[in-house]
């Protein structure tokens, strides 16, 4: 079974080992770069029974959206970020997370069409 491949400008990306409001920082970071299926009347949410929780969206880098503003980039804590798309999609949508968080790559899995990165999110240091 084959999967179906994203256009060659959206990247999937799906938040994990975080809270619902350092998801919705980081999503609203990304909304203010890029076209979203997320929409700002759902935010994420914490699941019931304390169960992890992951939170995906999909942002179209080759669409600049109107009027998104940033909101505060400030993170309680380290965001999981896994991101899959084309090598320049996912080029541009890390380089958008660099401009307001300090990002470490933590895995990658790449082939010449698509690319996976598991990134490290975090705030950045205050000097």
């Amino acid at each position: 079974m084959t999967l179906p491949r994203l256009p060659v400008s959206q990247v999937e990306v799906v938040l994990c080992d975080c809270s619902a409001q350092d998801a919705e920082r980081v999503f609203a970071c990304l909304c203010a770069h890029f076209e979203s299926d997320r929409r700002p009347e759902d935010p994420p949410h914490e699941a019931a029974g304390g169960r992890p929780t992951m939170w995906t969206g999909t942002y179209d880098t080759a669409a600049v959206p109107s009027g998104a503003e940033e909101p505060s980039a400030r993170l309680s804590g380290p965001v999981t970020v896994d991101v899959q798309g084309s090598p320049p999609a996912v080029r541009m949508l890390r380089a958008a997370l660099e401009e307001s968080y300090s990002v470490r790559q933590v895995g990658v899995d790449a082939g010449d069409q698509e690319v996976s990165l598991q990134l490290r999110v975090e705030g950045r240091q205050e000097s």
